[in-house]
């Protein structure tokens, strides 16, 4: 099994002055999730090369036993070192594509075509995809074959109006992911704030915040030995 995931290299929240970029829980809770499994993991991001960590989710209450494991790990640490340019990657060398989240996203991956045209690659090639948290953001131009919005009457969830309400950044963001995908018209679902919430909807898996990020690569893996078994 070989799993593409795509890492924002966005380090600016907005006009505060302050830093973002990717959520290591994000990273570290699937990047175990598929490495436990026995998958080959590549690492990618716009600009290559070591991605930027949104320094908040380092801090001691946002720790866990993967984000510390990920740390102490040589080998995935050397990986992060050196995330592969996202324009050079192509779906056809991947069984599937992971998109963790933090701030970072709302900024480049939403925006990038680069992302757009292998996301909907990935879609045309029949291949089942996860994102969670911002990188919902990621799916704001990705089309489906017909020229209709991804998203569009496909039940999904992101990173709430709720939570952003809570961590104080609903007027930093450049859009509300929530509001985007409700006006893109999916089928919005969430659960309480910071409650663990991953969706499935056909080719698509969404997970609604940090927590769901190891779930949802469980259900996308799920969803490819699923496949993988109606094939044989």
């Amino acid at each position: 099994m070989k799993i593409l995931m795509v890492i924002t290299s966005h380090d600016q929240l907005g006009n505060t002055g302050r830093k973002t970029g990717f959520w290591l829980e994000e990273l570290a809770a699937p990047y175990y999730v598929f490495k436990d499994s026995g998958a080959e993991i590549t690492l990618a991001s716009p600009k290559g090369g070591r991605p930027p960590l949104d320094p908040k989710s380092n801090e001691p209450e946002f720790r866990t036993d993967l984000t510390l494991r990920f740390e102490a790990d040589a080998a995935a640490e050397a990986q992060l070192d050196k995330t592969v340019r996202l324009d050079s990657v192509k779906q056809e060398d991947f069984d599937t594509l992971f998109y963790p989240g933090g701030h970072g996203p709302m900024w480049d991956l939403a925006e990038d075509k680069d992302s757009v045209k292998l996301i909907e690659s990935f879609l045309a090639a029949g291949k089942t995809i996860a994102v969670v948290c911002h990188s919902t953001g990621a799916l704001r131009h990705v089309k489906t074959p017909d020229g209709k919005p991804l998203v569009e009457g496909k039940e999904g969830t992101s990173f709430t109006n709720g939570e952003e309400e809570d961590v104080g950044l609903t007027n930093v963001v450049p859009f509300l992911v929530e509001d985007e995908m409700l006006k893109l018209g999916a089928a919005f679902s969430k659960t309480a704030n910071w409650g663990v919430h991953v969706v499935s909807a056909g080719q698509l898996i969404t997970g609604q915040n940090p927590h769901s990020s190891g779930p949802a690569a469980q259900t996308l893996l799920a969803a490819l030995a699923k496949k993988a078994k109606s094939a044989a």
